[in-house]
């Protein structure tokens, strides 16, 4: 395996690790770690070096995950909504990626009816 694709792994697990650790002190804190950006500048690192800088596919890819953050933001709104709620931890996540995944078709339908 080369550096590229080792490291995304390997600092996905170091955020998770410190979530963990963290929470345990501040909740706020662990929170703001586990949503900070860490996955897009490995993956947009991923896409770029195996495109050797593809100006095309690199700006595709980007707009994909523009494409990507508004259901996320849907995810963390319902299961956020979904605890004030009292839900309890597996309806919490369904009810998140329901969330996720309806925003994510209302996206990219949105996509296609407006072209590229």
């Amino acid at each position: 395996m080369k550096l590229h694709e080792v490291m995304p792994v390997a600092i996905s697990i170091t955020v998770i690790i410190l979530v963990a650790i963290i929470q345990r002190q501040s909740k706020t804190i662990a929170a703001v770690t586990a949503t900070m950006p860490v996955t897009i500048p490995l993956t947009l690192w991923i896409v770029y070096t195996s495109t050797q800088g593809d100006r095309s596919a690199v700006t595709q890819f980007t707009r994909g995950m523009v494409s990507g953050i508004i259901p996320t933001l849907a995810f963390t709104l319902a299961i956020w909504l979904g605890a004030r709620a009292g839900l309890r931890l597996i309806p919490l996540i369904g009810v998140g990626y329901s969330a996720w995944g309806a925003t994510l078709a209302v996206m990219l339908l949105i996509q296609k009816v407006s072209g590229p």
